[in-house]
């Protein structure tokens, strides 16, 4: 399976792998799953660490390439995606998550119940 992680659910895998549900947690930990952080994930984290809304060491993003997660990197084709959604969330990060979800025919591990309404396969963290 691909899966997609937003932000919170990296964060949690990093920091307090407690907060995730016990099958993300399975899900994250089998080998057979391809896992990827986007490099706008890594992006709003740094940000929230900059406005000192977040700890986390600042080599952070290299913790998740070692464990195994792939980086993926925003391709124009992912905004072409995200133009075309409707403007249900206003989050941009999220928005481009479910661009990003969509365009690579991943899931999506999330909470946020706005994303809900999109056309994205979402796994619950």
């Amino acid at each position: 399976m691909k899966v997609l992680l937003d932000s919170h659910a990296a964060v949690w895998w990093l920091a307090s792998p407690e907060k995730l549900a016990a099958k993300a947690r399975a899900l994250i930990a089998d080998p057979a799953n391809q896992l990827a952080v986007s490099a706008a994930s890594i992006w709003e984290l740094h940000l929230k660490i900059a406005k000192g809304k977040l700890r986390l060491p600042p080599d952070f993003a290299a913790h998740l390439w070692d464990g195994g997660f792939d980086e993926l990197p925003v391709r124009a084709s992912h905004v072409c995606v995200l133009t075309k959604l409707p403007p249900i969330h206003q989050d941009p990060f999220d928005r481009l998550l479910i661009a990003q979800a969509i365009s690579e025919g991943m899931g999506l591990m999330t909470r946020d119940r706005q994303i809900h309404q999109y056309p994205v396969p979402l796994l619950s963290c």
